[in-house]
């Protein structure tokens, strides 16, 4: 049989979970017998049944001798889910077919080996390119405990966001702000500077998202308005701060922790720990997150080398002036040879405006 061909339909059926899954990966498994699909199935959402359980259900007793396509190993650990492994060597299919191995430390090559265990052959290694980029957030995710981080800007010709009065609406057109909100939707989380917030009062919420994702402030000194428009609606929203001290409590930390999720962390350079915040969110269960500014947290990123990869909506406008608010601010670099190295660039044009998108 052509396994490619197969491990391509399952990866087209893990895509329609598309933004559900979190934190769970993308898997699509297909059961197939004398050449005729007899099994489909894809991961839906976390705590709902995993892909190759659907498909073997769909197959029922016609599994016996037959083999069965996973985009990623079948699991061997109690998770929220029983493990799959059982259910795979109980259907009788005589062949698994696996696309990647699964790097979560608790499986990790076990389903594999109980699979074997149990007289099932089995086949790793179809499509790996692939599979990394359809599941390159839990892959980081998983491995390194940390969300994969894109940082979207919509910015002029010149590279900026805003002019020196502060005012952004609009840069970009309509069609790329709708675009930009189908992105959101597939996001774990939206995060923003307090700056932003204070700026242009966003609610942050994605239009066409049947559930909203969390909203995330970067707010060191915790001045963001207990008014603002993220407190709008139902999603849930966290504001990462500093530490205070016991009995030094304001105001509006009390009235703000009556509507969000503080969440504090350490502090680097009198600022906010990036990289302890980003530790302390995935234990949270973020996977990703859309970084949309400001410039100050977006350059903030790219200087701890935080960022995975970036979408720049680009207008051809020119907004000069010395004063106006760059995309990307911070430290930068001192040296050419220092630049983040940018690769994988994608671009097409949306209306009058380009997206250029691509990997750090």
């Amino acid at each position: 049989m052509n396994h490619e061909y197969y491990m391509k339909l399952a990866i087209n059926l893990a895509m329609k979970a598309k933004g559900k899954t979190s934190p769970n990966p993308y898997v699509g498994a297909l059961v197939v017998k004398k050449g005729k699909i007899i099994g489909r199935g894809y991961h839906a959402k976390a705590g709902l049944a995993h892909a190759e359980v659907m498909a073997l259900d769909e197959a029922g007793d016609k599994a016996q001798g037959a083999t069965l396509y996973v985009t990623l190993e079948p699991c061997a650990h109690f998770g929220r889910t029983p493990p799959c492994t059982g259910r795979v060597v109980n259907s009788g299919v005589k062949e698994v077919i696996i696309g990647m191995q699964d790097p979560n430390p608790l499986n990790n090559g076990r389903g594999i080996n109980i699979l074997r265990q149990h007289g099932i052959k089995v086949e790793v290694g179809f499509l790996g390119e692939e599979l990394k980029k359809l599941n390159e957030v839990f892959l980081k995710y998983i491995i390194k405990r940390m969300p994969f981080v894109t940082v979207k800007v919509a910015q002029s010709l010149d590279g900026r966001i805003a002019t020196r009065t502060g005012d952004s609406k609009w840069i970009t057109t309509d069609a790329s702000r709708s675009v930009a909100h189908r992105m959101r939707q597939d996001y774990d989380a939206i995060m923003v500077g307090v700056n932003t917030i204070l700026r242009d009062n966003p609610k942050l919420d994605a239009w066409f998202a049947k559930q909203q994702p969390t909203k995330i402030v970067v707010d060191s000194q915790l001045s963001t308005p207990a008014d603002a428009n993220i407190f709008s609606g139902s999603s849930k929203v966290i504001i990462v701060t500093l530490p205070i001290e016991p009995g030094r409590e304001t105001e509006n930390r009390s009235i703000l922790a009556q509507k969000a999720t503080i969440l504090e962390v350490r502090e680097k350079a009198g600022q906010i720990n990036l990289r302890d915040m980003l530790k302390k969110l995935a234990q949270m269960e973020i996977t990703n997150i859309l970084v949309e500014g400001g410039g100050t947290l977006n350059g903030a990123l790219f200087d701890e080398g935080l960022v995975d990869k970036f979408q720049f909506f680009i207008s051809p406008k020119v907004i000069g002036g010395k004063d106006a608010l760059g995309a990307i601010m911070g430290r930068g670099v001192a040296h050419m040879d220092k630049v983040a190295k940018l690769k994988d660039i994608k671009s097409r044009r949306i209306d009058k405006d380009f997206l250029i998108e691509g990997y750090v």
